[in-house]
């Protein structure tokens, strides 16, 4: 999956309300903890299975978390390895909607970088500064509040990386700040999901106040930025069991709450409307309706 993002409007001509994009992400800090917790590595976007693997869902909600979160895991690190991170890691990387850090944590941890993190709401930094001291790279990871669009840094960076955060943004604008803000020949690195089925727009852009673009809008806007598409992967397929596995965990915690009248950080409404939504999540991701992608882009020189 992030101060007041400037966003191209939807194509439908409704207008984009941009201060949805702080207040959702804030409202969503306590469900994402409790769901993908407790950390200190917490992601909050899809995760990544192997080809053709349908994990039995009738396990304990424990297991599926456990599943969900090592799925996340693994689509970082994929995308690590196949942009040549673990034999050239970059020295300074720049976190765009880092979240609640996880990726920021992952890249510090597992590569020695140090990482600037930019999030739009301001609950994160403390919560980024806990985990980080937890995994012992409170030196490494600096979290910072702020909008990617007003970024005037220039030649700091080795490489910057987006996780299914730059459906928020301005993606012209994106790509020239991050142009700037990048080293001769460093790397953009995107996880985003494109649409293919224009149809579904509406709905996906609803459920999570975004504005998500097609695969040919983004290489237009890099390459105007001096960018050059260098990898281009399809994942949808590996992705789309987590739909799966995410649907499985809501049954389980609406029988948990439901059996033993515990408190959720989740409404027994938010979780029958998310557990229905993944549903449809699913067949979109199964039918290519929208795809998954791990982009790398090149910024020119040497």
């Amino acid at each position: 999956m992030n101060s007041n993002l400037v966003i191209q409007p939807p194509t439908d001509g409704q207008a984009f309300d941009e201060s949805q994009v702080p207040l959702y992400y804030s409202r969503k800090t306590a469900d994402i903890l409790h769901k993908y917790g407790p950390g200190p590595r917490v992601h909050f976007h899809v995760g990544m299975f192997g080809h053709d693997a349908r994990p039995n869902t009738t396990v304990s909600q424990r297991i599926l978390k456990r599943r969900i979160v090592a799925s996340q895991e693994a689509i970082v690190e994929h995308a690590a390895r196949a942009w040549g991170a673990h034999s050239a890691p970059p020295a300074h990387l720049l976190d765009i909607g880092c979240g609640v850090g996880g990726g920021s944590l992952y890249w510090a941890q597992e590569h020695g970088a140090r990482v600037t993190g930019l999030t739009v709401a301001v609950e994160h930094l403390t919560v980024i500064q806990d985990f980080a001291r937890q995994a012992g790279v409170a030196d490494r990871v600096t979290p910072l509040l702020g909008d990617i669009h007003d970024l005037d840094e220039e030649r700091k960076y080795d490489a910057a990386y987006a996780n299914e955060s730059t459906g928020y943004m301005d993606r012209e604008r994106l790509f020239k700040v991050v142009a700037r803000a990048l080293r001769p020949g460093g790397w953009f690195g995107i996880q985003e999901h494109f649409i293919c089925r224009p149809e579904w727009t509406e709905f996906i852009d609803g459920y999570y106040k975004t504005r998500l673009g097609t695969l040919p809008e983004y290489i237009a806007a890099a390459e105007a930025a001096g960018f050059e598409l260098e990898q281009d992967e399809d994942v949808t397929d590996r992705v789309a069991e987590f739909w799966v596995q995410s649907m499985a965990w809501n049954t389980a915690e609406l029988d948990r709450v439901e059996a033993s009248g515990v408190r959720s950080a989740w409404t027994r409404e938010r979780l029958q409307e998310s557990t229905i939504t993944h549903g449809k999540l699913f067949r979109i991701w199964r039918d290519h309706a929208l795809e998954t992608r791990l982009l790398l882009f090149r910024l020119g020189g040497n």
